[in-house]
């Protein structure tokens, strides 16, 4: 009876898959690489929404370190600012991240495929699977090697030798299962794991020399995938005028990250390469070439959208510093007509006193005309107006009174 799991969601399709282009093609090597083919081209559109976050971030670099520069004492405001230029671009700080972990969570089911033939290839029950590599084991013991990870790698090596052995432990064995599958590519036993110490090597051949190359060369194409990708994303890179600045994106922390990521990840990949059997390097190393391949197309995709909108930048940035320009011709017309730098007083107190001193003429004009047209205007001119403005009440407390007026009458009297 065969029990489902979770993790079988993604492996049985895989194994499915995997088996199909095995029949199709005849050769192992060449379903993984068209497996690979067929993982990328699925994957393709979430690796390109990952592909576009990241150069985006990349082209933001010039910006971001000029917040940091100008907010250097103050990590609140410096995160603030941070926040509204991702906001405002249209950026999500973990967008091409969280879609770069989107292989690894193929490769993990991949490497349980390959481990497991007769489960996911041969379609063989857990049980049936269990039962031939005993059946196998206890007729070949010195085929087997003391990490029983990898013995139904072994068995769907060696079942068609033993055909006999497993149909009499395994009634119920489908006759394709009786077939085995072949893991040679170009003589290389790709369900075999590679040793990294060649002194323990029994044979110095093309067989052994090959499979210490697929993790070598799987680790090369990793460290070039992602040396392209960094060229590429620091190409796209300019300043708030649209102008290309890669120069500042190579001195940016993002940079120097993906820079120790260039060496940290593909040396990962070379000490799993010999951990595990060579048909999971050999996909690995597939994967890396599309990814190049992969990265320039998206690179020039997206390029010619963010030219597009560099161009937008700078016809902006002219335009501001063709203003800018003007103005300070005009400045300069103006030091050149004035060079002494005397100019009238017109600050605002200035004014409002100014206002108020016409409204006060402007009054007191008013006042006189209309004592004229009632024939009240003193004789001697202003300085012998009655203080109030009326003739009758020479001494009421108008706004022109005078308290020392009075004395002044008394005196004379």
């Amino acid at each position: 009876m065969f029990l489902f799991s979770i993790s079988d969601i993604i492996t049985v399709p895989f194994g499915y898959l995997l088996d199909w282009l095995y029949q199709l093609t005849h050769n192992y090597g060449a379903a993984l690489v068209i497996f690979a083919v067929v993982v990328k081209l699925v994957l393709f559109p979430i690796q390109a929404k990952s592909k576009k976050s990241t150069m985006k971030m990349s082209r933001l670099q010039p910006q971001i370190q000029a917040l940091q520069k100008k907010y250097d004492g103050d990590p609140q405001r410096q995160s603030a600012a941070m926040q509204e230029l991702y906001k405002r671009e249209g950026v999500s700080m973990t967008g091409g991240c969280l879609w770069s972990f989107v292989p690894l969570l193929i490769l993990l089911p991949l490497y349980t495929v390959i481990r497991q033939p007769l489960v996911y290839m041969l379609h063989e029950s857990a049980e049936n699977a269990s039962a031939i590599v005993t059946a196998i084991q206890t007729a070949a013991p010195d085929l087997f090697g003391s990490n029983s990870y990898y013995h139904q790698l072994v068995a769907a090596r060696h079942i068609s030798e033993f055909v006999e052995v497993v149909k009499e432990a395994v009634p119920t064995v489908a006759e394709n299962t009786l077939k085995g599958v072949d893991f040679t590519l170009f003589s290389i036993d790709l369900g075999s794991v590679p040793s990294f110490n060649i002194f323990s090597w029994d044979a110095y051949d093309w067989a052994h020399i090959g499979a210490f190359l697929i993790p070598c060369l799987s680790a090369g194409s990793q460290v070039f995938s992602m040396w392209i990708s960094q060229k590429m994303n620091n190409s796209v890179v300019t300043n708030e005028k649209g102008v290309q600045d890669e120069e500042t994106a190579k001195k940016s922390e993002a940079n120097k990250s993906m820079g120790m990521m260039m060496w940290i990840m593909p040396l990962m990949s070379l000490w799993i390469g010999f951990t595990v059997p060579a048909a999971l390097s050999l996909y690995w190393f597939t994967q890396g070439i599309i990814s190049i391949v992969q990265d320039v197309y998206l690179t020039k995709h997206y390029r010619k959208i963010y030219d597009a909108e560099d161009a937008v930048k700078l016809a902006r940035a002219m335009e501001e510093e063709a203003a800018e320009a003007e103005k300070e011709r005009i400045r300069a017309a103006r030091r050149a007509a004035n060079p002494e730098g005397i100019t009238e007083n017109t600050s605002r107190k200035k004014l409002q006193k100014q206002q108020q001193n016409a409204q006060s003429e402007a009054k007191a004009a008013a006042a006189r005309e209309y004592a004229v047209k009632k024939g009240i205007a003193p004789e001697g001119g202003e300085e012998n107006a009655p203080l109030s403005g009326i003739a009758e009440r020479p001494f009421c407390r108008g706004r022109n009174y005078d308290p020392s007026r009075y004395s002044r009458v008394s005196t004379e009297e």
